[in-house]
């Protein structure tokens, strides 16, 4: 088999009319990332900086919250109360351990399990350390581009454009649920939008559809996506091919990829799906020359418990263990068909990528705005649902999920009408 073929990826001065061709423009030449602490939300950060080609020209910021024990109550909470609670809170905790005894020195209310809040590795965000850099730096490297995604990081990424808003071009991916104007450009999946359909008005009670966002259309300032922001191109294809080549290579084809999330609160399920699930592919495997499965930290012990008891014992099936190197891309790059759990938008949006069949398990079991996600892919015939009578020997395929790309030329467009461009 041979790895999949992509478009390349965009050039970094795709997009810019010609007459800022010839140095009728100012230069962007680094990126700051503003990330929450989630893969999923920093790897759409990560994507839109890598398709513009800074990605080795960038920084990572992160917002942290206080994890573990009473915070998983407070993470609703906007970052700065929640913050400013915990403090109170460990405050008098520590206040009472001291009354109970004062022989002892007393540590701090541990703030996340096994580890402090933060890593440190990644830099805290700081609004006004961002300022001063696109400030110092500017004359030299003109202004700083920040991409944001994710809720924590919204306050953050707006303070920094408010307070040098000439010297700053603001990404924020994933609706920031407020003024649309104190971003540069806001990229979002139309699902987001799903609350002003028909279908959600019907959801929602009259009274709770006044606090339901957004409110309005998508304007000028909105950029839509079929699904997520991502790091898979071309280039990294290529390169994961030739990476796992010696392991995926010999393996008898086709090869299906089985990549298994966790449930969450729009699509719910438990053992009776991982059960549904191993039927499933004991009924395809015959048309398979090799399975290989994969879980995400998210997946329940008893959801992978059940697929380890029940498919372990087939020649035809190689469950990853968890254990360095993850072949998570090798599987991308040599996979000639992918079944993915519904629960997880970057995963799928990351196999519809490759353009190969992408069947999907529990879709019915998803709500609200991922029910709409669902059904747009559907629609498009980018994918099928996993119901265990198909023939894997029997491809297919559809225009590859591009969005990473085509948000990355919509940037360059925006930034020319401005006299920018991107420079790596």
């Amino acid at each position: 088999m041979k790895p999949i073929r992509l478009p390349e990826p965009p050039s970094p001065t795709m997009g810019v009319p010609e007459i800022f061709e010839n140095g009728a423009y100012s230069v962007i030449r680094r990126a700051v990332v503003i990330g929450n602490g989630f893969p999923g939300s920093e790897n759409q950060s990560l994507g839109l900086v890598r398709a513009l080609g800074l990605y080795d020209k960038h920084v990572l910021f992160r917002v942290t919250r206080p994890r573990g024990g009473i915070n998983e109550w407070l993470h609703w909470l906007p970052i700065s109360l929640h913050k400013l609670l915990y403090y109170i809170i460990r405050r008098i905790y520590s206040y009472l351990r001291l009354i109970a005894s004062r022989r002892r020195r007393l540590s701090p209310l541990p703030s996340e399990k096994g580890g402090s809040v933060g890593l440190s590795s990644i830099l805290e965000a700081d609004s006004k350390r961002i300022v001063n850099i696109a400030r110092e730096s500017y004359e030299k490297d003109g202004p700083l581009l920040v991409v944001a995604s994710g809720r924590d990081t919204i306050s953050v990424a707006s303070s920094i454009k408010r307070l040098a808003s000439e010297k700053v071009f603001l990404v924020q991916i994933q609706h920031p649920r407020s003024d649309l104007s104190r971003f540069d450009l806001v990229v979002t999946p139309q699902h987001d939008y799903y609350p002003l359909t028909p279908q959600a008005q019907e959801q929602v009670p009259r009274f709770l559809q006044r606090w339901i966002t957004p409110r309005e259309p998508p304007d000028e300032h909105v950029v839509l996506t079929m699904g997520a922001l991502h790091q898979i191109d071309f280039a990294a294809l290529r390169s994961a091919a030739s990476t796992w080549h010696d392991e995926f290579a010999p393996l008898p084809k086709p090869l299906l990829v089985v990549n298994i999330g966790g449930p969450s609160c729009h699509c719910r399920y438990g053992t009776d799906l991982a059960k549904q699930l191993c039927t499933f592919v004991t009924n395809v495997h015959v048309s398979c020359g090799s399975v290989r499965i994969s879980f995400s930290n998210r997946t329940p012990e008893k959801v992978s418990n059940i697929i380890i008891k029940e498919l372990a014992n087939n020649p035809k099936v190689y469950i990853w263990d968890g254990e360095e190197p993850n072949p998570y891309m090798g599987h991308l790059a040599w996979g000639d068909a992918f079944v993915v759990t519904a629960d997880s938008v970057s995963m799928i949006s990351e196999a519809c990528s490759t353009g190969k069949p992408v069947y999907v398990m529990g879709s019915e079991r998803c709500t609200w705005k991922l029910a709409d996600f669902h059904k747009s892919l559907r629609e498009r015939g980018v994918v099928r649902p996993f119901t265990g009578s198909e023939d894997i020997s029997e491809s297919w395929s559809y225009p590859p999920l591009n969005d990473t790309a085509e948000v990355a030329r919509r940037v360059h467009e925006v930034l020319a009408e401005r006299g920018l461009r991107v420079r790596p």
